[in-house]
């Protein structure tokens, strides 16, 4: 019997010591690259209007995989017939996955909306969001906000497609000693209405972005990743890597949280867009979260 003990104690121990080296081994397993990654279009709007296929091409071939843009001269789709531009991109191993359009403007013309809603639909977008609303003054405001997002999601939705909400620091800020942000997620439709994080303008308003992916989390499917520092208390931004923002950290917990694509973002550069865009695109192909 003692024997029989004995063996049985050491069997268990035996199994104690392989699952503490599963986990050590689990704790120095590579960790993970962001692959795909893409850009969202804004940050080369001071070139793209005069040649938007070439700067897409170099864009391309910087390594970015995916495309977010927005309401040039021309509209969101530079120009180009939505089947045109599907079948650019196409050839160069990109997917066009969103874009941002003119909310305030199109809000209340529906047929304008509509129009940039099949627009979308026929490019193969997914997604179609709006990209500000500015700050608003009462609780009443934002509930007229949350409202029109659930009425203009439920007719994204019927084509299809995606309609969400991009952040800037504003909707971080305390209104009353509560966050409009807060607010839009608890009073808009899961099924209707989703959510893109801007992790710097998050940061820049003070809100701890691990905590409030913990909530919030399965509400945010794009992200836009850029860098920043305070200079004399407001944020200048720079080429990723070479601001105060911690992407190790930040980029795991959004990963964590479930958000779908990664979309670099940057909106001042210390020489130019595209020099700026290339340094990002080698910084996002080195970093491991």
């Amino acid at each position: 019997m003692q024997r029989r003990s004995f063996l049985k104690q050491s069997g268990l121990l035996a199994a104690g010591a392989f699952t503490l080296n599963q986990l050590d081994v689990l704790a120095g397993a590579p960790k993970k690259t962001i692959n795909p990654f893409g850009v969202q279009l804004y940050s080369a709007r001071d070139v793209l209007p005069k040649d938007p296929k070439g700067v897409m091409t170099e864009l391309a071939k910087m390594g970015y995989k995916q495309f977010e843009s927005f309401s040039g001269a021309k509209g969101f789709l530079w120009g180009m017939e939505p089947k045109e531009i599907k079948s650019f991109l196409g050839d160069l191993g990109v997917k066009m996955v969103s874009t941002h359009f003119n909310y305030t403007g199109e809000v209340s013309k529906p047929e304008v909306l509509k129009k940039s809603i099949e627009m979308a639909h026929d490019a193969g977008l997914s997604y179609i969001l709006c990209p500000y609303i500015g700050p608003q003054k009462t609780w009443d405001d934002w509930k007229r906000i949350a409202d029109q997002f659930n009425a203009v999601g439920e007719e994204v939705s019927k084509a299809g497609l995606k309609f969400g909400y991009h952040n800037h620091d504003y909707s971080f800020r305390p209104l009353d000693g509560k966050l409009p942000q807060e607010y839009l997620l608890d009073n808009t439709d899961p099924k209707n209405v989703m959510f893109e994080l801007d992790l710097c303008w998050i940061d820049v308003a003070g809100v701890n972005t691990a905590d409030h992916l913990k909530k919030y989390g399965k509400r945010y499917e794009l992200c836009h990743i850029k860098d920043y520092k305070k200079v004399d208390g407001k944020p200048v931004q720079n080429d990723l890597g070479k601001g105060s923002v911690d992407f190790k950290t930040t980029l795991r917990n959004a990963m964590d949280s479930g958000i779908k694509y990664f979309l670099v973002e940057q909106e001042q550069y210390p020489e130019s867009p595209m020099v700026s865009l290339k340094n990002d695109a080698d910084y996002m192909k080195k970093l491991s979260v």
